[in-house]
């Protein structure tokens, strides 16, 4: 465990790991040759300064907004480090984000300078939003890079001395500004101090290890997008705050040699990546010969650590899930394993601090009771108000928003629904602005429907919809192995069946008014790309039913259970 825990920002304990152990490994990236770098934190800080001294050299506007355009890689971090270093403010963008909403953030934020590395199609990706980026926008390519338009990031450090003076930021300052994934409307910049990106990962050691906390000891791996808050709260600022190594991946098909090669001790991911593992040891072992091994102490603990081992998890002494509710199933199964999943509840307003399920204490459908020194209760209409130690500054150039979004004692109205059981767990019921009225005038909240459709293992995401309706009825985005089952007549068929009787457990589960007329599985998948998913893959739902509500009647007033697009 890290003892000197003194320092206020996140830029402090860099330098603090930089002069304490200068030859530790700090960050460790493959390469598209197979290849794998490590750098120490002397060799990232050597790097982080002289970039520094460069944007330094360009005088621009004391605290600019430069821009970070490109997947996590080890210099997307260091990149980050010596924005900081130059006295300016870090503005990640999604590399999913498709050209309108690139100039819109690039606009809003007024970026002077924009780093952009790999990208979603590589070159193809550049391309796609090139036109959105102003023609003297200065740019630098990472190492790396999807672009080759701007100065290379090796070119700059092999010909620039590096800044012996860097900037060091007071707790209060604008350390960065984070634009949310926007499931409606114009992205929101989020704005957070130094002090709330050193006070998230200060105050969730709870979390770890049985509460023990993060050390230097601890091992992560960095592949959902630093773009969003969870992973720059778990990987970046946990990184960051205790000294710990951070392996990176270069892409999905690389990504169960990444895993294997990091053995991380932290693992953040979402439910449907818990969910493959699962489904892919299932089709290596059929669940008959897990449960039988599983009941025999020895073979059972032998079998156990062996698939730990093969997914890379058998290291694992937290592992994290987050953005929508986890299967029963699933969570059950990795139980089995030994490996407790976490679930959790945060925000960007709150840099994720909020709430989150702690060893021992979960609680099925609940994300966990308000960290130590988070403030929380329902308010009216059952909305979850939320004060935390990590809150934002406020909403980049939108302080009217910022004012409205904060009760008169100064708790967030986070929009959310939910509700408490007696040990302040936390359960999320959907959001105040999703209820809907079916035809019966019957209000439904689609949010605890769509948790129980999502434990179906070909059910990959799903939207519960029905305005108007006499009954609700769910649109259900499938697995690629479903799409291909469907392909044959006895494959839709054994489809067909299974969600029928699905359906019928579900509908056991509510009351008359909230039961389902039907499922529905789409044609084309719900993606990033069509606009359908978030980058954080949660349902965009207005823009799901502005898409599919001109058969809401047909399909609702069909006598069929189950239906295909």
């Amino acid at each position: 465990m890290n003892n000197n825990k003194n320092q206020t920002t996140l830029l402090h304990r860099f330098l603090d790991w930089e002069r304490s152990t200068p030859d530790s490994i700090y960050l460790t990236q493959p390469m598209p040759d197979g290849s794998v770098q490590d750098y120490s934190w002397r060799e990232v800080g050597d790097q982080a300064r002289r970039m520094a001294a460069h944007l330094h050299s360009l005088e621009l506007p004391e605290k600019s907004s430069i821009g970070l355009f490109a997947k996590n890689t080890a210099h997307w971090i260091v990149a980050d480090l010596a924005i900081w270093m130059a006295g300016h403010v870090s503005v990640p963008l999604y590399t999913t984000a498709n050209a309108d909403t690139v100039r819109y953030v690039l606009e809003h934020a007024e970026v002077r300078l924009l780093f952009v590395g790999r990208l979603e199609g590589e070159a193809a990706g550049w391309s796609a939003v090139s036109a959105s980026i102003p023609a003297d926008l200065p740019l630098i390519d990472l190492p790396m890079s999807s672009c080759g338009k701007g100065r290379s990031w090796e070119q700059i450090i092999a010909s620039t001395e590096p800044l012996q003076s860097v900037h060091l930021p007071a707790p209060e300052e604008l350390a960065t500004i984070i634009y949310t994934s926007g499931s409606t409307g114009d992205p929101k910049g989020v704005m957070h101090s130094f002090r709330s990106m050193y006070t998230a990962p200060a105050v969730t050691g709870c979390m770890y290890a049985n509460g023990n906390g993060t050390s230097n000891n601890d091992r992560l791996l960095s592949y959902l997008p630093l773009a969003h808050t969870a992973e720059r709260a778990v990987v970046e600022a946990v990184s960051l705050f205790s000294g710990c190594r951070v392996f990176f991946s270069l892409g999905l098909e690389t990504f169960a040699q990444d895993l294997r090669r990091a053995r991380p001790t932290i693992f953040l991911s979402m439910p449907r990546l818990w969910g493959k593992f699962y489904q892919g040891i299932n089709d290596k072992i059929d669940p008959a010969v897990q449960a039988a091994a599983f009941a025999d102490p020895v073979a059972g603990k032998l079998m156990k650590e062996n698939i730990l081992a093969a997914l890379g998890l058998d290291h694992v002494h937290t592992g994290l899930s987050g953005s929508a509710p986890l299967p029963v199933t699933v969570m059950e199964w990795y139980r089995q394993l030994g490996l407790e999943l976490l679930e959790g509840y945060g925000m960007s307003e709150n840099f994720g601090t909020s709430h989150f399920s702690l060893p021992g204490q979960v609680r099925v459908g609940y994300v966990g009771a308000a960290i130590p020194g988070v403030e929380s209760r329902i308010g009216a209409d059952n909305e979850i108000l939320v004060k935390s130690p990590a809150q934002m500054l406020g909403y980049y150039k939108l302080p009217e928003l910022t004012a409205q979004s904060y009760t008169e004692d100064g708790l967030f109205r986070t929009g959310d629904r939910g509700e408490m059981d007696e040990q302040g767990r936390l359960r999320i019921t959907g959001r105040v602005k999703e209820l809907f009225k079916t035809a019966k005038g019957k209000y439904v909240a689609p949010v605890p429907i769509e948790a129980k459709l999502g434990n179906h293992p070909r059910v990959e995401a799903s939207c519960v919809t029905g305005v108007g309706l006499a009954q609700p009825l769910a649109l259900l985005n499938v697995s690629a192995e479903t799409r291909a089952a469907l392909a044959t007549a006895e494959g839709r068929d054994k489809v067909l069946t299974e969600l029928e009787m699905f359906l019928a457990e579900i509908n056991s589960q509510f009351e008359p008014h909230e039961q389902l007329a039907c499922l529905v599985v789409v044609d084309e998948p719900w993606s990033i790309a069509n606009a359908l998913l978030t980058p954080t893959l949660k349902i965009r739902r207005s823009q799901i039913e502005d898409r599919y509500h001109h058969q809401f009647e047909h399909w609702g007033n069909s006598r069929g259970k189950v239906m295909f697009e």
